[in-house]
């Protein structure tokens, strides 16, 4: 059976605050603590009014301080934004603090825009340095070695696994490269989950983290009572994907009647694509849904996002899904 785990985006919804958002990722990771998930992970994403983990380091200690157990972490931190000394000693502190329960994903992309991307002084060559990067934080988090004059303190010896986040073959390759587990992005880029799977569990080499591979795939999830109701409920991830078609990313939208009189027949076909990794009904029909999905990928672990606009509603939706049969 596949492990289940959160994705939360700590969505900012239509007439509320980001401090409104924070207290209830705060809930939520409350919630699914209790439910027996396995992790609960925030992302790192700049200049969305949508989105309220943009400090996502300082997030992720709030959440752990409001936690007892489950693991928390990155989902991911665009290390192309950062140096890797200050990542190790962020996540140092964060290890050292909540010992055994801080995870470290890590993305190539930049998360946003080209004038976020200015703003945060970030070098638009800097992804290429995505794997020595990589290298250079695990390095930090390692033993101290002879002769080595840089270290993260705290950090050094402290081993916060690693993970290797993705929507193509590249970061496959460099997770299986550097025995890590592999987290694929397919609940907004789901076109070459199947192979990128294929190609890590191929390549994949034992490591001191890791001996055998690890996969984890992003789905979004929505249950409710009844189909109807939940694809209603639906509708505000679609509008989110219809507004990011169109270079519109605000905040989280109620969901509304009819979403084919919200968007273009061209928006719906991309949105579509880009949400085909959904699962959405009634406890039986997810049920099933879920199950050919595991059968077919083979994945590990479940990460699910579910950005619904009713608190409460999605509250209820993690519960249903923790009592589903996988």
């Amino acid at each position: 059976m596949a492990a289940l785990s959160v994705l939360d985006l700590v969505p900012v919804t239509q007439g509320q605050s980001p401090r409104d958002a924070l207290l209830h990722a705060a809930e939520l990771a409350r919630h699914v603590e209790r439910l027996g998930y396995k992790r609960f992970w925030v992302a790192e994403h700049h200049n969305m009014v949508g989105i309220a983990s943009a400090a996502t380091s300082v997030v992720i200690g709030y959440l752990a301080s409001q936690t007892q157990t489950i693991r928390v972490g990155a989902g991911g931190i665009m290390l192309p934004n950062h140096s890797p000394l200050v990542i190790a000693e962020q996540f140092g502190t964060l290890e050292s603090l909540y010992p055994g329960r801080i995870d470290l994903g890590l993305g190539r992309a930049p998360g946003t825009d080209q004038r976020t991307a200015r703003a945060l002084r970030v070098d638009p060559q800097a992804s290429e340095h995505f794997p020595q990067d990589v290298m250079e934080l695990q390095a930090l988090l390692g033993p101290l070695r002879e002769g080595q004059t840089i270290q993260a303190v705290p950090g050094t010896g402290l081993n916060v696994p690693l993970w290797i986040l993705g929507s193509s073959l590249f970061g496959a390759q460099l997770a299986a490269m550097l025995g890590l587990p592999y987290a694929f992005a397919s609940h907004f880029a789901p076109d070459q989950l199947e192979q990128a799977i294929a190609v890590y569990r191929a390549k994949f080499e034992p490591s001191a983290q890791l001996q055998k591979s690890h996969a984890m795939a992003g789905v979004n999830v929505v249950l409710a009572e009844t189909d109807a109701e939940a694809h209603h409920i639906f509708t505000s991830i679609q509008q989110r994907f219809a507004g990011m078609l169109r270079g519109a990313r605000g905040l989280l939208m109620p969901p509304i009647a009819d979403i084919e009189t919200y968007w273009s027949p061209a928006e719906k076909t991309q949105a579509s694509r880009m949400l085909s990794c959904s699962f959405v009904g009634s406890p039986t029909t997810v049920q099933a849904q879920l199950k050919i999905f595991l059968q077919r990928t083979g994945v590990d672990e479940l990460m699910v996002a579910s950005a619904i606009y009713d608190h409460q509603a999605r509250l209820k939706s993690y519960e249903m899904l923790a009592g589903l049969e996988l």
